[in-house]
């Protein structure tokens, strides 16, 4: 027998078709504008890594999703996209960073370093000219790189020019003046007066290349002079002359860093980023003062994490045993009222925390009579961030604890009642091995989101007390916090030396959990 389609259901199909091609259309042609628009921003700002990412994943989409073949692929691929942008490629990046010198002074290029050298040496006379600025950027208002584009207040001629362009004056008829200034240029986006206020520190130091001897910097958020390079670049010699004394300073090596260094061994501040191997590891594990603060980071990580997860697993599973008893009334309220901790945002606990413990008006001390320098005391720090962090954490393990304890069969009980087991009994040689079977994994997880829980140390106590004169590890510090400090704390920015000490916070995270795990094993054999 033969059958045939109606005309509605062919017609059905074709909308279909129709529709479906158009949504691929629209979804491929939103790709390519947005490789389109991102392209030229991360070629100006030389983010190829992140250029061969993009324009990757935009052939991935197109061979994938243009045709109706690659079915596995099409939902591989989302999965995977965001694995290389949101942890692989953050992995590589910190690995690769290890190995350099990244830090304060040492961010850009040795191009980058010498024209921030020049353009920091610039000094303005008394009949400098000046202009009318407006800043403008082909990439981001916050991020740059950032053009000025000058007007004569004088003859009305406009000039334009950046740190790698020197200065080029342009027909005035391409660009829109209003007040004075420049309000419309022909490629970029100009920066109004609250964006360029924003990125006014490193506006001060971008200097347009007038001559050999003159640049341009701005005065102001509006305003632009004409001043004379005190230090200027040779490039045959690769060196820096200081036009004023006539000092010349040339590359030497400091530190396993390059410098511009005179011949009294001064040397100009700004380097540039380098490879320096595996200087950074070294530094960790032969500088005594680095390696007894990472050793006392880690035991003190290790001692927090434990027992973070002991306290409030033991307080969890009472509190789960005791209203798993269906004797007792009111089981739903009680159970309500113990997760309302849980349901507080975490950095509102701990900032409200935080006040508990005030020395001379916390709820703590006045509460219990004390006068206990909490947050002055490396021990008492430490006993204030464990109790909060059981507060914060007990919940978790009470519901868990809970689930665990409803999905064990009631007659298993029953059998070890008959037994003979009392109720103690019961619940130490038949419900907890049980339980642990359930729970081992999630304690594994809540270890070692602990081992990492910047929160529960930075928002409580800033990592102090700090010892006099140390700014690396306070008392409370774990590894995480003592790396952020390393990388942005009050002895200078060093992400290099931070990314080589994440490194290897990320080998003993792994190291710690596969430990877990390998007798975590042992429970499943428990029937």
């Amino acid at each position: 027998m033969t059958s045939t389609s109606s005309p509605a259901a062919a017609q059905t199909r074709g909308t279909t078709t129709i529709t479906s091609v158009l949504g691929r259309v629209l979804f491929l042609g939103v790709v390519l504008a947005l490789v389109v628009f991102f392209a030229p921003l991360l070629i100006a700002q030389q983010l190829w890594m992140w250029l061969i990412i993009l324009i990757g994943s935009a052939i991935a989409i197109f061979v994938l999703y243009s045709t109706k073949r690659f079915i596995p692929g099409k939902y591989i691929f989302p999965g995977t996209f965001f694995l290389v942008v949101f942890l692989i490629t953050p992995i590589i990046l910190t690995v690769g960073y290890s190995f350099t010198n990244f830090g304060d002074g040492t961010r850009g290029t040795k191009e980058q370093a010498i024209n921030s050298i020049v353009s920091n040496s610039v000094q303005q006379t008394a009949d400098a000219p000046r202009y009318n600025m407006t800043v403008a950027t082909m990439g981001s208002p916050t991020e740059g790189p950032f053009e000025l584009w000058l007007l004569d207040p004088e003859t009305g001629d406009v000039f334009r020019g950046s740190a790698e362009q020197p200065l080029e004056q342009v027909d005035a008829s391409d660009v829109t003046v209003a007040d004075g200034r420049v309000t419309e240029v022909p490629q970029g986006e100009v920066l109004d007066m609250r964006e360029v206020n924003a990125v006014y520190n490193e506006l001060q130091q971008l200097a347009v290349p007038v001559d050999d001897t003159s640049a341009i910097r701005p005065l102001s958020v509006n305003q632009a002079f004409v001043g004379t390079t005190v230090l200027q670049y040779d490039e045959e010699r690769d060196v820096i002359v200081d036009t004023a004394s006539g000092t010349e300073y040339s590359v030497q090596k400091i530190d396993d860093t390059e410098y511009f260094v005179n011949e009294e061994g001064q040397r100009l501040s700004q380097s540039w980023l380098q490879n320096v191997g595996t200087k950074n590891y070294e530094r960790l594990f032969t500088d005594s003062n680095i390696a007894s603060q990472f050793l006392g980071a880690f035991t003190w990580t290790l001692v927090f994490a434990a027992g973070s997860v002991l306290s409030t697993f033991i307080l969890g599973f009472a509190l789960a045993l005791i209203l798993n008893d269906e004797r007792l009334k009111g089981r739903r309220l009680y159970r309500s009222i113990l997760l309302m901790p849980y349901a507080v945002p975490g950095f509102i606990a701990l900032l409200v925390w935080s006040n508990f413990y005030n020395r001379d008006f916390g709820l703590i001390n006045e509460m219990l009579n004390l006068d206990l320098n909490w947050f002055g005391d490396p021990t008492l720090a430490k006993v204030a961030v464990l109790l909060t962090n059981l507060w914060m954490g007990f919940p978790y393990m009470f519901i868990i604890s809970t689930g665990a304890l409803q999905s064990i069969p009631g007659d298993v009980l029953e059998a070890a009642k008959i037994d003979g087991a009392n109720r103690f009994q019961a619940t130490v040689k038949v419900v907890m091995p049980l339980l642990l079977v359930a729970v081992a994994p999630l304690l594994v997880a809540s270890f070692a989101f602990n081992f990492n829980n910047f929160n529960a140390i930075e928002l409580l106590t800033e990592g102090g007390p700090f010892p006099p004169g140390e700014f690396t590890r306070g008392s409370t510090d774990i590894l995480i916090s003592m790396i952020y400090r390393i990388a942005f704390g009050g002895s200078g920015a060093d992400f290099g030396f931070a990314s080589a000490v994440s490194v290897m916070l990320f080998v003993l995270t792994g190291i710690l959990a596969a430990v877990q795990f390998r007798f975590t094993r042992a429970l499943e054999d428990v029937n």
